[in-house]
């Protein structure tokens, strides 16, 4: 019988596969065979697959509605001095004229200055 690896977010040991996935029954995460090996989630990457740090600039490519307002983050925009966070929302910023705000990496493209 092969080791299953344990639960990178409690460290059960009573994991199982479901399919492509490990589970475990203890804390219900999930994840897949790929990220189970090493620390990939923690990487974030701009839309082009570039790897994004803090404090870098970078420039959206697509038209984002501001939720809860009727602004708009035009394309082209550049911000200044990001700063990586966890969660859906993996960079929060400040946008000149809008404030600051949090976006999705997948929206953006890295400056090289």
């Amino acid at each position: 019988m092969s080791e299953l690896p344990a639960c990178p977010q409690c460290q059960s040991t009573y994991t199982y596969e479901d399919g492509l996935l490990f589970v475990c029954p203890e804390c219900a995460h999930e994840w897949s065979e790929a990220t189970a090996g090493g620390d990939d989630d923690s990487i974030i990457r701009d839309a082009n697959g570039t790897e994004l740090q803090d404090g870098d600039t970078v420039t959206v490519i697509k038209d984002l509605k501001v939720k809860g307002s009727s602004s708009v983050v035009k394309v082209g925009t550049k911000v200044k001095n990001i700063r990586l966070v966890g969660g859906d929302h993996d960079i929060d910023c400040k946008i000149p004229g809008i404030g600051a705000m949090g976006l999705k990496s997948e929206y953006v493209k890295k400056v090289s200055e």
